[in-house]
């Protein structure tokens, strides 16, 4: 399996696609970063179309074991962030 991508190596690919310098991709990219949390921290999703969807779900609470110990216990409930994997995206990884 290939080591994943890190933001530098991102970043630089991403300058080489827009034709601009490394800075203002930097840029472009927390911009979108940015834009991402907030939506989905509010309650929204987001689509990126060619990848997918990132969207938040809110959890019930629910019973817990503690896998050291046995102890089972209840978790509040809570929200956990998601993401749907676009269909063009498997099909171009699948073949």
């Amino acid at each position: 399996m290939a080591k994943p991508m890190t933001k530098t190596q991102l970043v630089a690919a991403l300058a080489d696609a827009m034709g601009s310098d490394k800075k203002t991709a930097g840029a472009a990219l927390d911009a979108i970063s940015g834009i991402i949390t907030s939506e989905v921290a509010g309650g929204g999703a987001v689509t990126l179309p060619g990848v997918g969807k990132i969207y938040c779900r809110e959890r019930p609470e629910r019973m817990v074991r503690n896998p050291a110990t046995g102890d089972q216990f209840k978790k509040p409930a809570d929200k956990v962030v998601k993401m749907t994997i676009a269909k063009a995206l498997k099909d171009s990884v699948n073949g």
